[in-house]
């Protein structure tokens, strides 16, 4: 066997490959970052908020109020849809910053299609979360703290993502600066195999209650239905609608 000689093609990758902690590696793309400092995210439109979901026996009920502050002192906005829908059986809430979250979700709905068009079949709901948790624990999305629901073969699933991107799976789950008042109605009002309806005017009772004393949630709720057949979202700004 020849020994290569120096200078050669051989050797020069040799030398290449030193370089790198592991040379045999698939290259991946990173992640956007941003260099803004705490203060900066004081001066950013926050949704404050109040996010509920709730598994029932028909599938997944999702609520959030429709209010948005600037740093927690300023209504911004009065009419902010707090969920969307990011696979055909499955939304998120939309929690922390604005900006963040927006960019959150539009990153999943792009995974998400992605999935889809690779394999051909719907990505499940712990493939859906495991993905969810994976961005918030490495993406620049604000310490954002949002609800996945959905429906697959297996199911009904709620998921309460956290800022440090853990994943835990509930009956029901809520989020966002009202979650201790409406945690309170949820704890005395839920039940196992609710139907959809029911869930809904559970759920807006929770909003309605955040809003009476959280000064981050308000201005009327938003209600997401979620089957095996889709995602139906809708809006209300009096409560009265839904209760």
């Amino acid at each position: 066997m020849r020994t290569p000689m120096h200078d050669s093609d051989f050797s020069r990758t040799a030398d290449q490959l030193a370089d790198s902690a592991n040379p045999y590696e698939p290259e991946i793309g990173s992640l956007p970052q941003n260099d803004l400092s705490r203060a900066d995210l004081e001066n950013v439109n926050k949704t404050g908020t109040t996010t509920i979901g709730i598994t029932t026996a028909d599938g997944v009920v999702i609520a959030t109020d429709m209010r948005a502050s600037l740093g927690g002192r300023f209504v911004s906005n009065k009419n902010v849809q707090k969920v969307e829908q990011i696979h055909p059986t499955a939304a998120l809430t939309l929690v922390g910053s604005v900006g963040g979250a927006q960019s959150f979700i539009s990153s999943l709905r792009a995974e998400v299609n992605l999935y889809e068009a690779r394999r051909g079949e719907k990505m499940s709901m712990e493939a859906l979360s495991t993905l969810a948790g994976n961005f918030a624990r490495g993406g620049p999305f604000f310490a954002i703290h949002p609800i996945l629901g959905g429906v697959d073969e297996e199911g009904s699933h709620v998921f309460s993502i956290d800022p440090a991107g853990g994943v835990m799976e509930d009956d029901y789950t809520v989020t966002g600066s009202g979650m201790q008042l409406a945690y309170g109605l949820l704890e005395q009002e839920y039940e196992d195999d609710l139907s959809n309806e029911e869930a809904m005017t559970i759920a807006a009772r929770g909003i309605k209650s955040a809003a009476e004393r959280d000064t981050g949630s308000g201005n009327g709720v938003f209600l997401c239905e979620i089957t095996d057949e889709g995602v139906d979202i809708h809006g209300h700004n009096e409560f009265e609608e839904v209760i």
